[in-house]
Formats: structure tokens, C-alpha cells, sequence
């Protein structure tokens, strides 16, 4: 039971490592994007105005903007299935969370027994367990 207990332990630490990973992932994916927003509003400014920039025409600023948007559509997506990931994972991460507590629930449970049957001096039967539970718990 201890090893099963620890082992869940384990691979729930993992998981959240993972899924810390992931969420850092999709922050990176979400600056990129404001990045790409930011750009794409500067070109469109850049088009509109009266005067170019130096060194810039009007259908460079629009090739740069078509590039642009097409990054910016890329990394949406992107985003988006990162998202998916990061809630998956915070569902599976959540579901062996519960599996691991159940798990240290038993081995808790296991002790308390080989305690009881350490101090009996005999195998402790489950009726006696749960009467000796039992009647602790009424007497709180």
C-alpha cells in the first residue's frame, strides 16, 4: 500500500510540473499574440497616415501586415490548442490528485490497523476494527 501511496505521490508531482509547464507555454503563446496585435495596429496606422515612414511604402507596410496577420492567426491557433491541453491536463492532474488521496487514505488505514493489532495482541477482525472505530468516534 506504501508503495502504491508514494508512487501516485510521484506521478502527481509530475503531472503538476507538466501542467506548470504547459500554462508557462500558453503565457508565452498569449505574448506573442499581443505582439503580433500590437504590430498589426502600428501597420494599420502606418497604411493609414498621410505620410509613410522613412524608408517604408505603402505596399511593403501591407505585405508586412498580411505577414503579420497570417502569424498572428497562427499563434491564435496555437494558443488555443495549448488551452485545450492546460485544461485537460488540470482535469487529469485533479483526477489522480483524488486516486493519491484515496490511496494515503488506505495506507493511513492499514497503520491504524497494524496499530490496533500491535496493541491487541491478536489479528484484529474488520467487526472489531469498525467497532473500535466506531466507538472512538462517539466518544468525541
Amino acid at each position: 500500500m506504501a508503495s502504491r501511496a508514494e508512487k501516485l505521490a510521484r506521478l502527481v508531482s509530475l503531472m503538476k510540473l507538466q501542467l506548470r509547464l504547459s500554462e508557462w507555454q500558453l503565457a508565452q503563446l498569449r505574448q506573442q499574440e499581443q505582439a503580433l496585435q500590437d504590430e498589426e495596429a502600428w501597420l494599420i496606422g502606418a497604411l493609414n497616415a498621410l505620410r509613410p515612414p522613412a524608408g517604408s511604402s505603402s505596399a511593403s507596410i501591407a505585405r508586412r501586415l498580411t505577414t503579420t496577420s497570417v502569424g498572428a492567426r497562427a499563434v491564435q491557433a496555437e494558443a488555443s490548442r495549448q488551452l485545450d491541453q492546460v485544461r485537460t491536463e488540470n482535469r487529469r492532474v485533479k483526477q489522480v490528485e483524488q486516486v493519491a488521496r484515496a490511496a494515503a487514505a488506505d495506507r493511513r488505514r492499514e497503520a491504524e490497523k497494524r496499530s490496533l493489532e500491535e496493541i491487541a495482541g491478536r489479528p484484529v477482525r474488520r467487526h472489531d476494527w469498525l467497532a473500535a472505530t466506531k466507538g472512538a468516534g462517539s466518544r468525541q
